[in-house]
């Protein structure tokens, strides 16, 4: 294939505002395919667009708050239980991954916790700034500004000769500058637009920094509901579920 394909399975925010599903975009390039993070509605959101889930080779994650995480838990079980997967997934994300989806996973389906799939499952964890692999694609994390409980990552991608990033869920900070410096794509949180729930990016703070986004196109996404009922006058480039493109 030329280029490189993403599906926004889930462009909402944790509220499912317009009615959107949880963050979860598919990755398709020549080398292999990758879910930028794994909200719960993912694996329904894959079989809407007629996607194959065990062809996913990657789940790499900004944070593990429920609606960029939860979603793990019912892709591993369906591949154990309903689809007899049986190619390796490398999963990735912040420090405590694996054990968060062991939890995850015994408070969905009790007893789960410590399943062992029948197919290859390998976990790695972000350090800032430290470049991952993770299936077909090099993966860089930048801490963002988010959370004080849990680390919070916006996500560089290398992939198919194209860089994508991700900004996962964040307050302005300085980080999204280098994040997403020359990137093809950046998908960049908007939660509001003059304010935006705590540790939220919101329009106006993003616009007062836009100049120094170097990006070759800037995609919003995680818009809450005032949000979405302005994207349309702004003139603004927003994603929603269902959308596809090929950078």
């Amino acid at each position: 294939m030329s280029g490189v394909e993403l599906r926004f399975l889930g462009t909402g925010d944790a509220f499912g505002s317009g009615g959107r599903l949880h963050a979860c975009t598919f990755v398709r390039a020549a080398a292999g395919r990758l879910l930028v993070d794994c909200g719960p509605s993912a694996l329904a959101a894959l079989r809407r667009d007629a996607l194959d889930p065990d062809m996913v080779d990657a789940v790499v994650l900004t944070h593990l708050h429920g609606d960029h995480f939860g979603g793990v838990p019912f892709l591993l079980m369906d591949a154990h239980y309903a689809t007899g997967r049986t190619r390796p997934l490398a999963i990735a994300g912040p420090a405590g991954v694996e054990a968060a989806v062991a939890r995850a996973l015994d408070v969905l389906f009790p007893g789960a916790g410590g399943m062992v799939p029948r197919f290859p499952v390998t976990y790695a964890e972000w350090t800032g700034g430290k470049a991952v692999t993770a299936g077909p694609a090099k993966v860089t994390p930048f801490p963002v500004s988010h959370s004080t409980s849990t680390p919070c990552y916006g996500l560089r991608v290398e992939v198919g000769g194209r860089v994508l990033a991700f900004s996962g869920d964040t307050k302005w900070t300085d980080a999204l500058v280098e994040l997403s410096a020359d990137a093809d794509l950046f998908l960049c949180e908007c939660s509001g637009y003059d304010s935006a729930p705590p540790h939220h990016l919101d329009y106006l703070a993003l616009q007062q920094h836009r100049s120094a986004l170097t990006c070759r196109r800037l995609l919003l996404t995680h818009m809450g509901e005032e949000m979405l009922a302005r994207a349309s006058a702004l003139g603004v480039d927003t994603a929603h579920d269902g959308l596809v493109l090929t950078v």
